[in-house]
């Protein structure tokens, strides 16, 4: 498989997963939450308030909110940003106004709290995934990517200033401490379930091995669990040898194999096993971020050197 194929499959599996995930967000919303007429933070909380204060339909409200604020925004986040979140803030508007006409009373009826608490855990664990696979809803996301290019207030307290006055705005229409309460146990349950999701896709372990048989350790690593060993050299302070230190990082459902391929190789190994939160690079996860080209002005001293 060529690289620009490879290129082409992976970004067509990240689109299934993100649609996936937003259907995962779009059913938790339109089933719990909005029976139950609670506000709840972003942008989908703010369609909410206005469509139970003017009574305008949800996902167009949701749609036309994200537009302006990217127009806005636009020179602020990049192409790209607006991209993915264009294409993920579509796709939101087309499951919420397929799934809310089919659940004009919440699936549980009589619980609130009960679904607040699914209704929360669906959206987070599809915002996850949206996340996870480099999607974008939108939403006050956009607020706080403005905010954090011109301030020095951090991306995620932009968001929960942002989230919570949405939620305490529920206040004006149902004049209810009751239905705040209720968003704000959203909101923190949502944003628990979304970091979960985000972690365990993420979260891998190293290993630190010191053997006899290195070698062969090293070699059915790489031969039966396909996976990279570094080499590092060390001394056993105990008996002043010079002794040899596999590294070795994989996913973390892989370790039982590792463990497995060193127990059949030597006993006798001393093992080390620790968790690690991300693994960028070759063999794991692509490291995405935006790099910046700036162009650095030259110092006094170059420009005197220059003439």
């Amino acid at each position: 498989m060529t690289e620009k194929t490879r290129k082409i499959v992976n970004t067509a599996q990240d689109y299934v997963m993100i649609t996936l995930g937003l259907f995962c967000y779009a059913f938790g919303f339109t089933a719990f939450i909005l029976p139950e007429k609670i506000v709840i933070g972003s942008v989908t909380g703010l369609s909410s308030l206005i469509h139970f204060w003017l009574g305008w339909n949800v996902a167009v409200t949701y749609y036309v909110i994200n537009v302006i604020l990217l127009a806005i925004a636009f020179h602020s986040v990049g192409k790209q940003f607006v991209l993915r979140t264009i294409i993920g803030a579509s796709i939101a508007t087309l499951f919420i106004a397929l799934l809310q006409p089919q659940f004009p009373t919440p699936i549980i009826e009589q619980q609130t709290f009960m679904n607040v608490i699914l209704g929360a855990v669906l959206c987070g664990l599809g915002l996850g995934i949206v996340f996870t696979h480099n999607g974008s809803t939108g939403g006050t996301d956009i607020i706080a990517a403005m905010v954090a290019k011109y301030s020095t207030v951090s991306f995620g307290r932009t968001m929960m200033y942002c989230d919570v006055l949405i939620i305490c705005s529920s206040w004006l229409l149902f004049h209810s401490i009751d239905k705040i309460v209720y968003g704000l146990i959203f909101m923190v349950i949502y944003s628990v379930a979304a970091d979960r999701v985000i972690n365990n896709t993420r979260q891998s372990v190293q290993f630190l091995i010191i053997s006899k048989k290195w070698k062969e350790i090293a070699d059915n690593v790489i031969s039966e669990a396909h996976r990279g060993c570094t080499i590092l050299d060390g001394t056993g302070w105990y008996t002043k040898d010079e002794v040899k230190i596999l590294l070795v990082m994989c996913r973390k459902h892989e370790s039982v194999n590792i463990f497995r391929i060193i127990k059949m190789t030597d006993r006798q190994a001393i093992i080390t096993q620790s968790n690690v939160n991300g693994a960028y690079g070759f063999g794991f996860d692509e490291l995405k971020v935006r790099v910046r080209n700036k162009k650095l002005s030259a110092s006094p001293s170059d420009q005197a050197t220059a003439k």
